[in-house]
């Protein structure tokens, strides 16, 4: 039960103040919060990690953080769940400023190859669940410097992950519902180009030919989606028996194209390996998105950062990669 108790103090901190329509997360989270089982830590530890020192909190922003990531420049830009904002955090320790006003119960976020932000909507119940049938939502260009927001594409489902290929195909996931969206760079929009049980993070392999989608709950698992064949997604890995309610979130990929997986009631950041899961980290409840740093200063290259339902976001030693390329891309 003291796990429980835990889970309980860390999501009502994170809802008190202003409450727009709960994500679907939420109610998940609190489910499998009071109802999974105090062992479940089926993933075993990776065999090797670069550091054994423990995560270091790197900045707090007081809302539930859903998405971050982090251009050339070393910035890092996360999305502020119930505010509805977009915030700039210019270096570790420093005070984060909010870049946007309300633009809507946000959900992922990445950086384009101009240094502009692409920022899915819709991340509410409401649009998430209805995402299928209604798709409404926006995906929205923010400026990283005036913060000015303009809409890139719209007539998508409810948009919680965002992930962007290397031709500049944007992809979405409405995890409310089964649809995968595609906005290719001319602007056309398939807001179901493909279809997973309730799918969360997304990440495109490097090559740009397989698309990385988590299932997040009934049965959490892993999928490649042939880019060449969005019709035909196919079951990569699965969680044990014993993680059925680890509430798998956001994904984003390593130096060697292995997809990192945060974890809301596991408390534990997953890695592939084969066509296994391990554990890089542990203890770390209610994880929302972990994204590797760039450049050579501020959230650099090389490091590993996680963001979660309190705000609270976090360097993760164990998941560094020293010999990270300082322009090396890391994807939601």
């Amino acid at each position: 039960m003291k796990r429980n108790t835990k889970l309980s103090r860390i999501l009502s901190a994170a809802l008190r103040g202003p409450r727009r329509a709960l994500a679907p997360a939420v109610v998940l989270a609190a489910a499998a919060g009071v109802l999974a089982p105090a062992s479940a830590h089926a993933a075993p530890a990776c065999a090797a990690t670069r550091s054994a020192a423990a995560p270091v909190q790197v900045a707090h922003i007081p809302d539930w953080v859903e998405s971050i990531a982090v251009d050339k420049r070393g910035r890092m830009f996360a999305t502020a769940y119930f505010t509805g904002r977009v915030y700039r955090i210019d270096a570790p320790g420093s005070t984060p400023v909010p870049l946007t006003g309300s633009i809507g119960a946000n959900g992922g976020i990445v950086v384009r190859e101009d240094g502009r932000l692409l920022v899915g909507t819709g991340n509410d119940a409401l649009h998430s669940l209805t995402g299928d049938a209604l798709p409404l939502s926006k995906l929205l260009l923010v400026d990283p410097e005036s913060g000015q927001v303009s809409t890139y594409a719209s007539g998508l489902g409810g948009i919680d992950g965002v992930a962007l290929a290397p031709d500049g195909t944007v992809y979405t996931t409405t995890v409310g519902g089964r649809s995968i969206g595609r906005v290719t760079p001319d602007g056309r929009v398939d807001p179901a180009w493909a279809q997973v049980r309730q799918p969360n993070g997304i990440a495109v392999s490097p090559d740009g030919t397989q698309i990385y989608v988590i299932q997040t709950t009934v049965a959490p698992g892993l999928y490649r989606i042939p880019v060449d064949d969005p019709a035909h997604p196919r079951r990569w890995i699965s969680a044990a028996p014993s993680d059925a309610l680890a509430l798998p979130d956001g994904l984003t990929l390593d130096g060697q194209g292995r997809p990192l997986i945060a974890t809301h009631t596991a408390g534990q950041i997953w890695r592939v390996e084969g066509d296994s899961l391990c554990t890089v980290e542990s203890g770390m409840y209610l994880s929302t998105q972990i994204t590797y740093g760039h450049g050579d200063r501020g959230f650099s290259a090389g490091k590993l950062y996680r963001s979660g339902v309190n705000g609270k976001i976090y360097e993760v030693p164990a998941g560094a990669e020293p010999d990270r390329p300082v322009g090396a891309s890391a994807m939601r």
